[in-house]
C-alpha cells in the first residue's frame, strides 16, 4: 500500500493514496483525522481483533465504515448500503451510482501499519 502524508496549512492533516486505496486516504482525512475519540476506539479495535476476543468488527462513520478482522481491513462507503432509497425516479437524467472509489481493502498487519504510521505524523500517542 502506497501513501503519503501531508500537513497541508488550509486544510490540516490530509492522507494521500494510489487510486484503488483512495478510500483510505478520504477515510483517515475526513472520518479519523485527528478526533482523540474516533482514533481511541480505533485503536481499541486493533487490539480486540488482535487478542482474537472477535472475528469481525465494525466501526461506523458519517460516510465511510470500517470491517475490520484479522485477516483484512474492509472499507466501505455508506452509500452503498442504501438499498431501500429508490433512484429509479432519476433514470431520465441519466443518473447512476459510480462505485468506483467506495469500496478499499488491504490486509490487518498493513493497516495496522498505516494507523501506527497515521498516529506518528498527527502526533497523537499511542500508548496510554
Amino acid at each position: 500500500m502506497e501513501y503519503q502524508f501531508v500537513r497541508d496549512p488550509i486544510f490540516g492533516f490530509r492522507a494521500k493514496f494510489t487510486d484503488e486505496q483512495a478510500l483510505f486516504g478520504r477515510w483517515l482525512t475526513e472520518e479519523i483525522n485527528t478526533d482523540r475519540q474516533q482514533l481511541t476506539a480505533l485503536l481499541g479495535l486493533i487490539e480486540q481483533v488482535k487478542a482474537v476476543q472477535v472475528n469481525e468488527l465494525k466501526l461506523l462513520g458519517k460516510e465511510v465504515s470500517l470491517t475490520l478482522s484479522d485477516a483484512e481491513a474492509l472499507l466501505e462507503a455508506n452509500i452503498l448500503h442504501q438499498g431501500d432509497e429508490d433512484i429509479s425516479m432519476y433514470q431520465d437524467d441519466a443518473l447512476a451510482l459510480d462505485e468506483d472509489g467506495l469500496l478499499a481493502v488491504c490486509g490487518y498487519e498493513d493497516f495496522v501499519a498505516l494507523i501506527h504510521a497515521w498516529c506518528e505524523f498527527i502526533r497523537f500517542s499511542i500508548t496510554p
